[in-house]
């Protein structure tokens, strides 16, 4: 069963998260799957050079989304995800394929990632994906999901002790606090970000806000859960998967 997503805490969460008054150890409230009952990794295919093109072609949108594909296609979905939320993992291990090599890469079909904030630890995600390169955006979303388990089995592994320092302090060192407890300096790192420059990611304010105003929008459009998803601007009531989702975009070319 999805979880509602509660869109109208964004603005409330990254206000906290500013005035200091957030409270410790939010990653407990999510319930993930057990690391082992996860889909094991499927290794995206290798695009040809004809498909590489659209594959490769990443856009920084308006809302501040990424869009990978064709700005100008047909069909343009736009997913609302949780990066603490296990059925957007789940969707990211269905779609990546099929999504990317028989959709995206005919350019009828553009996928832009939308971040709806829950907590503090998606909040830490959601702004060290969006300071790398956008060419490295969709590898490192990726990862962080493929890989959401393992990280969520460590933070729900930490007592109130360990995590005190989630809530407390300036917003700057909570986050960084999330970052080193759960290994994320380690999993940017490959990316180009340097510690250093993950630190002053973590510290930029005026991001997290325009993050959070994605979240926002998603309320405006009633959006209500993760994932969600929007098809040239409808929003899609029943699809929160890949396989009621697949149906509802533009058939692939023979």
């Amino acid at each position: 069963m999805r979880k509602p997503a509660l869109p109208r805490r964004a603005a409330l969460l990254v206000s906290a998260m500013l005035s200091l008054s957030l409270a410790a150890t939010p990653a407990r409230a999510e319930t993930a799957p057990k690391p082992s009952a996860a889909p094991k990794p499927s290794p995206l295919a290798k695009p040809s050079a004809a498909s590489s093109a659209w594959m490769n072609k990443v856009v920084i949108t308006p809302l501040g989304g990424h869009l990978l594909g064709n700005p100008e296609a047909e069909t343009k979905l736009v997913e609302y995800m949780s990066y603490t939320c296990p059925h957007c993992a789940h969707f990211e291990e269905e779609s990546a394929l099929p999504l990317r090599m028989g959709y995206v890469a005919t350019g009828r079909v553009s996928f832009e990632v939308r971040n709806l904030l829950r907590d503090p630890v998606d909040a830490t995600v959601a702004l060290l994906t969006h300071c790398v390169t956008p060419n490295r955006f969709f590898a490192l979303h990726r990862k962080f999901l493929v890989e959401q388990p393992k990280w969520l089995a460590v933070a729900q592994g930490l007592n109130p002790e360990q995590t005190k320092r989630w809530g407390n302090g300036p917003m700057p060192l909570r986050l960084r606090a999330i970052a080193g407890d759960l290994h994320f300096y380690d999993m940017v790192a490959g990316t180009g970000l340097t510690r250093s420059q993950a630190d002053a990611c973590l510290a930029n304010e005026p991001l997290l806000r325009k993050i959070a105003a994605q979240s926002q929008e998603a309320q405006t459009i009633g959006v209500n859960s993760t994932p969600s998803f929007v098809i040239n601007g409808e929003l899609l009531k029943d699809e929160h998967d890949w396989h009621a989702l697949q149906p509802k975009l533009t058939p692939p070319a023979k």
